[in-house]
């Protein structure tokens, strides 16, 4: 595992189409912003423990800007 510290704004970039953007820390919340393919699902960890099928929904994949959820 890779272990990295970045600041509000700041960026991670994997391979050469998925980046992470650090969009808010508060406290012990980090609220990143996740900018990938459609073709790249991206599930919460908790989620994929599940058995039953995973509703639409609950994926990041469905691709509702990251900042227009972290305003409301």
């Amino acid at each position: 595992m890779l272990a990295l510290s970045r600041k509000t704004g700041e960026r991670i970039l994997i391979g050469g189409d998925v980046v992470l953007t650090v969009l808010a820390v508060r406290g012990k919340q980090v609220c990143l912003g996740i900018e990938a393919p459609k073709t790249i699902n991206i599930l919460r960890e908790e989620l994929r423990a599940v058995e039953r099928p995973v509703k639409r929904n609950a994926f990041i994949g469905a691709r509702e800007p990251m900042t227009r959820r972290l305003h409301q």
